[in-house]
């Protein structure tokens, strides 16, 4: 739902890039060449990215009982 603070593997802090990666790639870019451009090199770092599914919008609209 939202973008962990820190990688789950090596600990690295990506929550920052979040929302450069989402406008870069909205965009048109190729995702490899945005990771690179952000500087996340390792795979388990990747992989959050591109395994994310944002969903929080979606969740916010029900209601908590």
């Amino acid at each position: 739902m939202i973008i962990p603070v820190r990688c789950f593997s090596c600990g690295k802090p990506i929550a920052h890039l979040w929302e450069k990666f989402k406008e870069r790639v909205k965009k048109g870019e190729n995702p490899k060449k945005v990771l690179d451009d952000l500087g996340l090199e390792r795979y388990c770092c990747r992989a959050v990215f591109l395994g994310h599914t944002d969903l929080l919008e979606l969740v916010s609209k029900f209601k908590k009982f």
